[in-house]
């Protein structure tokens, strides 16, 4: 198909880029809202999105933790809070 190549590449460079800027040493992933009723996820994504400006939807993460019969499928929604930079007294290799 005509493009596929330059997209699939474009697909790599965008996995990779996000690979880098969230990587642990950076920073850690802080659950915003989680739930095991799909309506409520549903419901409860809609609520944010339209009214948190706080949230960097392009720092978010959306988990789907599939269930079996004794735990129910849970929903997650997570941002990427960046690690605090060190102080000028603080050596970056304690942290």
């Amino acid at each position: 198909m005509p493009g596929q190549r330059k997209r699939r590449r474009h697909q790599q460079e965008e996995a990779r880029r996000a690979a880098e800027r969230f990587v642990p040493a950076r920073g850690h992933w802080e659950v915003l809202f989680s739930t095991q009723d799909e309506t409520q996820w549903q419901r409860g994504l809609r609520v944010l999105r339209a009214t948190d400006t706080r949230i960097d939807w392009s720092a978010v993460r959306i988990d789907i933790l599939c269930g079996r019969v004794v735990q129910p499928t849970t929903y997650r929604l997570s941002q990427f809070v960046p690690a605090a930079a060190p102080g000028p007294d603080q050596d970056a290799a304690e942290h």
